[in-house]
Protein backbone atom coordinates (compact mmCIF):
# COMPACT_ATOMS: atom_id res chain seq x y z
CA UNK A 1 0.00 0.00 0.00
CA UNK A 2 0.99 3.16 -0.70
CA UNK A 3 1.64 6.41 1.73
CA UNK A 4 0.72 9.68 1.36
CA UNK A 5 2.35 12.45 4.00
CA UNK A 6 -0.05 14.28 3.54
CA UNK A 7 -1.69 16.42 7.15
CA UNK A 8 -3.43 14.72 10.12
CA UNK A 9 -6.14 13.00 8.07
CA UNK A 10 -3.82 11.55 5.82
CA UNK A 11 -6.04 8.47 6.01
CA UNK A 12 -8.14 9.41 3.58
CA UNK A 13 -5.71 9.47 1.25
CA UNK A 14 -4.95 5.76 2.24
CA UNK A 15 -7.90 4.74 1.50
CA UNK A 16 -7.72 5.89 -1.80
CA UNK A 17 -4.62 3.54 -2.31
CA UNK A 18 -7.16 0.52 -1.65
CA UNK A 19 -8.00 1.04 -5.09
CA UNK A 20 -5.58 -1.32 -5.56
CA UNK A 21 -8.53 -3.80 -6.63
CA UNK A 22 -8.64 -2.35 -9.70
CA UNK A 23 -5.12 -4.19 -10.60
CA UNK A 24 -6.28 -4.66 -14.09
CA UNK A 25 -6.71 -1.43 -14.74
CA UNK A 26 -3.54 -0.64 -13.11
CA UNK A 27 -1.51 -2.55 -14.64
CA UNK A 28 -2.11 -1.39 -17.91
CA UNK A 29 -1.31 2.24 -16.62
CA UNK A 30 -4.66 2.69 -17.70
CA UNK A 31 -5.38 6.64 -18.48
CA UNK A 32 -8.96 6.62 -16.98
CA UNK A 33 -7.72 4.84 -13.85
CA UNK A 34 -5.37 7.69 -13.36
CA UNK A 35 -7.47 10.34 -13.82
CA UNK A 36 -10.22 8.61 -11.52
CA UNK A 37 -7.30 9.00 -8.18
CA UNK A 38 -6.54 12.05 -9.31
CA UNK A 39 -10.22 13.10 -9.06
CA UNK A 40 -9.88 11.43 -5.98
CA UNK A 41 -6.82 13.55 -4.80
CA UNK A 42 -8.18 16.72 -6.15
CA UNK A 43 -12.02 16.15 -4.06
CA UNK A 44 -9.74 16.06 -1.04
CA UNK A 45 -8.41 19.27 -1.45
CA UNK A 46 -4.49 17.47 -2.24
CA UNK A 47 -2.66 20.12 -5.00
CA UNK A 48 -0.81 18.96 -8.38
CA UNK A 49 2.83 18.36 -7.25
CA UNK A 50 4.18 19.91 -10.67
CA UNK A 51 3.54 23.43 -10.24
CA UNK A 52 6.05 23.08 -6.71
CA UNK A 53 8.58 22.04 -8.51
CA UNK A 54 10.74 25.13 -8.02
CA UNK A 55 10.24 25.73 -4.31
CA UNK A 56 10.74 22.08 -3.76
CA UNK A 57 14.37 22.33 -5.75
CA UNK A 58 15.06 25.28 -3.80
CA UNK A 59 14.93 23.08 -0.65
CA UNK A 60 17.82 21.24 -1.83
CA UNK A 61 21.23 21.70 -1.70
CA UNK A 62 24.07 20.78 -4.36
CA UNK A 63 24.08 17.26 -3.62
CA UNK A 64 20.14 16.77 -3.93
CA UNK A 65 18.05 16.10 -7.04
CA UNK A 66 14.40 16.98 -8.30
CA UNK A 67 13.86 15.42 -11.48
CA UNK A 68 10.88 15.90 -13.61
CA UNK A 69 11.94 14.03 -16.74
CA UNK A 70 9.34 11.57 -17.53
CA UNK A 71 11.82 8.94 -18.78
CA UNK A 72 14.33 9.63 -15.55
CA UNK A 73 11.11 8.93 -13.44
CA UNK A 74 9.86 5.66 -15.68
CA UNK A 75 11.39 3.28 -13.30
CA UNK A 76 10.51 4.67 -10.22
CA UNK A 77 6.90 4.58 -11.39
CA UNK A 78 6.62 1.27 -12.22
CA UNK A 79 7.03 -1.95 -9.50
CA UNK A 80 9.45 -4.54 -9.79
CA UNK A 81 7.03 -7.23 -10.55
CA UNK A 82 5.37 -4.66 -13.34
CA UNK A 83 2.40 -4.85 -11.82
CA UNK A 84 1.61 -1.34 -11.19
CA UNK A 85 2.45 1.71 -12.39
CA UNK A 86 2.09 5.24 -11.31
CA UNK A 87 2.19 8.59 -12.93
CA UNK A 88 4.11 10.51 -10.80
CA UNK A 89 6.03 13.81 -12.46
CA UNK A 90 8.23 14.81 -9.79
CA UNK A 91 10.99 12.67 -8.21
CA UNK A 92 13.05 14.36 -5.36
CA UNK A 93 15.89 12.79 -4.19
CA UNK A 94 17.47 14.45 -0.78
CA UNK A 95 21.12 14.53 0.29
CA UNK A 96 20.03 14.54 4.15
CA UNK A 97 18.28 14.44 6.94
CA UNK A 98 17.71 18.41 7.14
CA UNK A 99 16.59 18.30 3.46
CA UNK A 100 13.91 15.58 3.88
CA UNK A 101 12.73 17.78 6.69
CA UNK A 102 11.85 20.13 4.86
CA UNK A 103 10.57 18.37 2.07
CA UNK A 104 7.90 16.90 4.22
CA UNK A 105 6.88 20.31 6.00
CA UNK A 106 6.78 22.04 2.93
CA UNK A 107 4.85 19.29 1.45
CA UNK A 108 2.43 18.90 4.79
CA UNK A 109 1.80 22.78 4.48
CA UNK A 110 0.64 22.84 1.10
CA UNK A 111 -0.92 19.69 0.57
CA UNK A 112 1.03 17.62 -1.66
CA UNK A 113 0.86 13.73 -1.57
CA UNK A 114 4.30 11.59 -0.94
CA UNK A 115 5.57 8.40 -1.38
CA UNK A 116 8.65 7.52 -0.13
CA UNK A 117 10.70 4.60 -2.14
CA UNK A 118 14.25 3.31 -1.72
CA UNK A 119 15.16 0.24 -3.89
CA UNK A 120 12.16 -0.58 -5.04
CA UNK A 121 12.47 -4.18 -4.53
CA UNK A 122 9.05 -4.89 -3.33
CA UNK A 123 6.85 -7.69 -4.66
CA UNK A 124 3.53 -5.91 -3.51
CA UNK A 125 3.66 -2.99 -5.25
CA UNK A 126 4.62 -0.62 -2.15
CA UNK A 127 6.81 1.76 -3.14
CA UNK A 128 5.21 3.07 -6.30
CA UNK A 129 2.90 5.99 -6.27
CA UNK A 130 -0.78 5.29 -7.42
CA UNK A 131 -1.23 8.74 -8.92
CA UNK A 132 0.84 11.48 -9.09
CA UNK A 133 2.54 11.94 -5.83
CA UNK A 134 5.84 13.16 -5.44
CA UNK A 135 8.40 10.02 -5.43
CA UNK A 136 10.42 10.72 -2.74
CA UNK A 137 13.68 8.56 -2.95
CA UNK A 138 16.11 7.93 -0.51
CA UNK A 139 18.73 6.65 -3.03
CA UNK A 140 21.23 9.65 -2.30
CA UNK A 141 21.16 8.72 1.52
CA UNK A 142 24.34 6.32 1.43
CA UNK A 143 26.44 7.58 4.07
CA UNK A 144 28.30 5.01 6.33
CA UNK A 145 28.82 6.87 9.24
CA UNK A 146 30.43 5.09 11.75
CA UNK A 147 31.25 1.51 12.61
CA UNK A 148 31.93 0.48 16.46
CA UNK A 149 33.72 -2.84 15.69
CA UNK A 150 34.23 -3.56 19.47
CA UNK A 151 30.34 -4.01 20.09
CA UNK A 152 29.50 -4.86 16.38
CA UNK A 153 27.22 -1.31 16.26
CA UNK A 154 26.80 -0.16 12.25
CA UNK A 155 25.48 3.21 11.74
CA UNK A 156 24.57 4.13 8.48
CA UNK A 157 21.94 6.22 6.49
CA UNK A 158 18.71 4.76 5.36
CA UNK A 159 19.87 4.76 1.44
CA UNK A 160 22.40 2.11 1.89
CA UNK A 161 22.35 -1.02 -0.03
CA UNK A 162 22.65 -4.10 1.38
CA UNK A 163 25.35 -5.97 0.09
CA UNK A 164 27.23 -2.70 0.08
CA UNK A 165 27.16 -2.57 3.95
CA UNK A 166 28.30 -6.34 4.42
CA UNK A 167 30.74 -5.60 1.79
CA UNK A 168 31.88 -2.93 4.52
CA UNK A 169 31.39 -4.92 7.59
CA UNK A 170 33.58 -7.92 6.22
CA UNK A 171 36.54 -5.35 5.92
CA UNK A 172 35.95 -5.56 10.17
CA UNK A 173 35.22 -9.42 10.55
CA UNK A 174 31.84 -8.67 10.99
CA UNK A 175 28.36 -9.48 8.30
CA UNK A 176 24.80 -7.74 8.38
CA UNK A 177 22.38 -10.01 9.76
CA UNK A 178 19.84 -10.06 6.85
CA UNK A 179 20.36 -11.08 3.36
CA UNK A 180 17.79 -11.46 0.95
CA UNK A 181 17.46 -12.21 -2.85
CA UNK A 182 17.57 -8.28 -3.41
CA UNK A 183 20.71 -7.59 -1.55
CA UNK A 184 22.41 -5.83 -4.66
CA UNK A 185 19.49 -3.17 -5.23
CA UNK A 186 17.74 -2.97 -1.94
CA UNK A 187 18.10 -0.53 0.63
CA UNK A 188 18.66 -1.06 4.46
CA UNK A 189 16.21 2.05 4.97
CA UNK A 190 13.36 -0.38 3.04
CA UNK A 191 14.30 -3.63 4.60
CA UNK A 192 13.35 -1.74 8.10
CA UNK A 193 10.40 -0.37 6.98
CA UNK A 194 8.87 -3.73 5.49
CA UNK A 195 10.70 -5.74 8.26
CA UNK A 196 12.36 -7.86 5.91
CA UNK A 197 13.78 -11.45 6.75
CA UNK A 198 15.41 -13.26 4.50
CA UNK A 199 17.95 -16.22 5.11
CA UNK A 200 19.87 -15.42 8.19
CA UNK A 201 16.12 -15.10 9.86
CA UNK A 202 16.32 -18.08 11.81
CA UNK A 203 19.86 -17.22 13.56
CA UNK A 204 19.81 -14.00 14.11
CA UNK A 205 16.44 -12.74 14.14
CA UNK A 206 13.95 -10.42 12.85
CA UNK A 207 14.57 -6.42 12.54
CA UNK A 208 13.25 -6.01 15.84
CA UNK A 209 15.91 -7.93 17.57
CA UNK A 210 18.96 -5.98 15.85
CA UNK A 211 18.04 -2.48 15.04
CA UNK A 212 18.82 -0.80 18.25
CA UNK A 213 18.16 2.59 17.03
CA UNK A 214 16.94 4.94 14.05
CA UNK A 215 16.88 8.56 13.06
CA UNK A 216 12.94 9.58 11.59
CA UNK A 217 11.35 12.31 10.57
CA UNK A 218 7.17 12.81 10.82
CA UNK A 219 4.93 14.02 8.25
CA UNK A 220 5.53 17.76 9.16
CA UNK A 221 8.73 17.88 9.43
CA UNK A 222 9.67 17.12 12.87
CA UNK A 223 13.03 15.19 13.48
CA UNK A 224 12.56 12.16 16.20
CA UNK A 225 16.33 11.07 17.02
CA UNK A 226 15.87 7.42 18.17
CA UNK A 227 19.57 6.67 17.36
CA UNK A 228 20.42 4.59 20.49
CA UNK A 229 23.26 2.15 20.60
CA UNK A 230 22.22 0.54 23.84
CA UNK A 231 21.16 -3.39 23.56
CA UNK A 232 18.97 -2.88 27.04
CA UNK A 233 17.23 0.34 27.39
CA UNK A 234 14.37 0.29 29.91
CA UNK A 235 13.49 4.51 29.60
CA UNK A 236 10.69 4.81 28.91
CA UNK A 237 8.80 3.78 25.65
CA UNK A 238 10.68 2.18 22.40
CA UNK A 239 9.64 4.20 19.59
CA UNK A 240 11.94 2.53 17.18
CA UNK A 241 9.59 -0.43 16.86
CA UNK A 242 6.52 1.44 15.54
CA UNK A 243 8.70 2.57 12.56
CA UNK A 244 9.72 -1.14 11.85
CA UNK A 245 7.28 -3.09 9.35
CA UNK A 246 5.51 0.12 9.35
CA UNK A 247 6.33 0.79 5.35
CA UNK A 248 6.44 4.85 5.77
CA UNK A 249 3.06 5.15 6.97
CA UNK A 250 4.39 7.05 10.00
CA UNK A 251 7.59 8.65 9.14
CA UNK A 252 10.53 8.44 6.76
CA UNK A 253 13.66 6.48 8.32
CA UNK A 254 16.79 8.49 7.65
CA UNK A 255 19.33 6.87 9.63
CA UNK A 256 19.83 3.18 11.21
CA UNK A 257 22.07 1.76 13.93
CA UNK A 258 22.27 -2.29 13.68
CA UNK A 259 23.38 -4.19 15.68
CA UNK A 260 25.66 -6.87 13.53
CA UNK A 261 26.93 -10.09 14.00
CA UNK A 262 30.78 -11.52 13.66
CA UNK A 263 31.35 -13.22 10.38
CA UNK A 264 31.88 -17.21 10.56
CA UNK A 265 35.47 -17.91 9.90
CA UNK A 266 33.88 -21.05 8.15
CA UNK A 267 30.60 -22.16 6.56
CA UNK A 268 29.26 -25.51 5.34
CA UNK A 269 25.82 -25.62 3.55
CA UNK A 270 23.60 -29.02 3.12
CA UNK A 271 20.84 -30.22 1.22
CA UNK A 272 18.95 -32.72 3.18
CA UNK A 273 16.10 -34.85 1.06
CA UNK A 274 12.85 -35.45 3.28
CA UNK A 275 10.00 -37.42 2.30
CA UNK A 276 7.10 -35.86 4.47
CA UNK A 277 6.93 -32.74 6.56
CA UNK A 278 7.43 -34.71 9.81
CA UNK A 279 10.70 -35.16 8.69
CA UNK A 280 11.81 -31.59 8.22
CA UNK A 281 10.41 -31.19 11.68
CA UNK A 282 12.69 -33.91 12.90
CA UNK A 283 15.90 -32.68 11.28
CA UNK A 284 15.34 -29.53 12.53
CA UNK A 285 15.11 -30.69 15.99
CA UNK A 286 17.74 -32.99 15.50
CA UNK A 287 20.10 -29.78 13.95
CA UNK A 288 19.64 -28.06 17.48
CA UNK A 289 20.44 -30.43 19.52
CA UNK A 290 23.34 -31.21 17.47
CA UNK A 291 24.79 -27.93 15.97
CA UNK A 292 22.89 -25.40 18.67
CA UNK A 293 24.77 -21.90 18.27
CA UNK A 294 26.33 -22.61 14.99
CA UNK A 295 23.14 -23.74 12.88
Amino acid sequence: MSVRYVQRNAHKVIKCSNTRKFAGLANCGNFAFGKYLMRAFSSNGYNDPALHVEPLRGLLSDGGKVITDTTAIGAYNLDWMRQYKGSSEVLIQPRSTYEVSKILEYCNLNRLPIVPQSGNTGLVGGSVPIANEIILSMARLDDVIAFDSVNGILTCESGCILQDLDEYLSQHLYMMPYDIGAKGSCMIGGNVSTNAGGQHFYRFGSMHANILGMEVVLADGTVLDLLNRNRKDNTGYDLKHLFIGAEGTLGVITKINISCPQRPRAQNVALLGCDNYDAVQNILLLAKEELGEIL
